[in-house]
């Protein structure tokens, strides 16, 4: 049975590093580490980022004998509990990647009828989160059921391991997934480093405010930020990348909706305005607020905004403070106009809010029954908001 260390595993979106969109296939041993130490040396774990996860291409080609995964030794020669400790040793946790089908989306062994011992492989290892993805399921085996399996087989494997079920937004995944027990859910399909991409998945979830909360997070897939077109994937790296303001962008809706925070880039290489995005305190505070809500949507007045390309986000947080969102996903600059009565609160009520920019890390001062700032094409302004008399 679980040791119940970290009774409140899962409260909080995971905040963490994975190495798909970058690296693909190409990973090992040496990598992972170095990750491990930049992760602390650059401050991304004193910034709440604990998760270094492995994603697929980690293993041989067949199990052994006794049906056991077995770790390509090329690839990682010290083995994953060799792996895990050093992560650890860090003040990190250690992340992994299988799949509910009988081979995982790159063709390496999944855990379709493993699950039990695979999980408790994991747990030997000294494996605090497992990536579990979605290729290769039979076709007449219900995906619920499988995510039920391996959440059953997590938990009870003897160590507390934080289940992130990766079945892309598939079988009306927003009616079951809380129930299975898993603690975050991808319900969009893969992300690729471009503008089109994080325009797309974001508008997806728009709507889906409910289906978000602690213990059970809505996963928009990784973050993309800082890596320029940078991907060994042709899929994930098309079109270039983006520039810095669609970055910020990506990384405040992704913020703001509640989604976990995986970076994707090559963090060994991170330049400043990578860093400056990745590690801001104030979206990261509003993303780990301890009440876990939903952001609902309010869009703009003149009525003839019609599209979904300008709108605002409202995140209620914890001691009645909000977070609002500014966003331009279009290609001109626009004035965003909100209407405080819409976020609840009337004239006559005789408050303010004090208003703070996330981005600029300033107060902007006192308003009164509205606020409307002009956004630049593709950018947002993210502000805290404040009840004052």
């Amino acid at each position: 049975m679980s040791n119940n260390t970290n009774a409140m595993m899962g409260f909080a979106p995971a905040l963490g590093w994975n190495s798909w969109n970058t690296f693909t296939w190409d990973i090992n041993e040496q990598l992972i580490r170095d990750v491990a130490d930049v992760f602390v040396t650059e401050g991304y774990r004193d910034a709440g980022y604990e998760y270094i996860v492995i994603d697929d291409c980690w293993s041989l080609k067949e199990r052994d004998a006794d049906g056991n995964l077995v770790v390509d030794p090329a690839k990682f020669p010290s083995g994953m509990k060799a792996l895990a400790d050093y992560i650890h040793d860090k003040g990190l946790k250690f992340g992994m990647y299988s799949c509910v089908g009988t081979h995982t989306c790159a063709g390496y062994p999944g855990s379709f009828e493993h699950e039990f011992q695979d999980a408790a492989l994991f747990a030997e290892w000294g494996v605090d989160y497992l990536k579990y993805d979605y290729c290769f399921k039979p076709r007449h085996v219900s995906g619920e059921l499988l995510y039920k399996r391996m959440s059953l087989a997590l938990k009870n494997c003897g160590r507390d391991i934080l289940f992130s079920a990766c079945n892309w937004g598939e079988d009306n995944v927003y009616e079951w997934i809380r129930e299975s027990g898993a603690h975050m859910y991808r319900s969009t399909g893969d992300i690729r480093d471009n503008w089109d991409s994080v325009k797309e998945l974001a508008l997806s979830q728009l709507g889906k405010q409910s289906y978000t909360g602690s213990f059970c997070h809505n996963d928009m897939d990784m973050l993309i930020v800082g890596m320029y077109g940078g991907s060994n994937s042709d899929f994930i790296g098309s079109i270039g990348g983006c520039n810095d303001i669609e970055y910020k962008t990506h990384f405040s809706l992704w913020s703001m909706m509640g989604s976990p925070l995986m970076i994707g880039c090559d963090v060994r290489k991170a330049n400043q305005a990578t860093k400056d995005i990745l590690l801001n305190p104030d979206l990261l505070a509003i993303n780990q607020d301890p009440e876990a809500r939903g952001a609902y949507r309010i869009k703009p007045e003149p009525q003839w905004f019609h599209t979904d390309d300008v709108f605002m986000l409202v995140k209620v947080l914890t001691e009645g403070d909000l977070a609002i969102g500014f966003f331009n996903l279009s290609d001109s600059q626009r004035e965003l106009s909100l209407q405080f009565w819409d976020m609840g609160l009337p004239y006559a009520s005789g408050y303010s809010l004090s208003l703070y920019d996330c981005w600029e890390h300033k107060e902007l001062g006192v308003f009164r029954e509205r606020y409307a700032p002009v956004v630049a094409a593709h950018d947002c302004l993210v502000v805290r908001a404040k009840l004052v008399k």
